[in-house]
């Protein structure tokens, strides 16, 4: 069974960065970060095919978050820039999707990093 452990998260004011990053245990076809607010349902960030680097990105993060990988050490990462406090959401890393990229039917997820913006 795949392992993914992300790391990076914390707390920053409005407008300032983060990067988290996604440590997996081997290569797998897609990628993905998923958030989860209070009272919210998990939503879909962004998402790397491991092969090509091709991404796609939720309409709520474009222009502001980046999704990358290191293929020699088996990480993705997600820059975040220019943040808002209604980023505020615990982050997941997933892989392999089981439908779309977007869907939340991914066969593996990690336990989750917290990420607090302030205003």
């Amino acid at each position: 069974q795949v392992q993914l452990v992300e790391s990076g998260g914390g707390s920053v004011q409005a407008g300032g960065s983060l990067r988290l990053s996604c440590a997996a245990s081997g290569r797998r076809w897609y990628a993905a970060w998923f958030r989860q607010a209070p009272g919210k349902e998990r939503e879909f960030v962004a998402a790397i095919n491991w092969g090509t680097g091709f991404t796609i990105y939720g309409d709520s993060v474009k222009g502001r978050f980046t999704i990358s990988r290191d293929n020699a050490k088996l990480t993705v990462y997600l820059q975040m820039n220019s943040l808002k406090p209604d980023d505020t959401a615990v982050y997941y890393c997933a892989a392999d999707p089981q439908g779309s990229v977007a869907s939340l039917k991914y066969n593996y997820w990690g336990q989750g990093t917290q990420v607090t913006v302030s205003s």
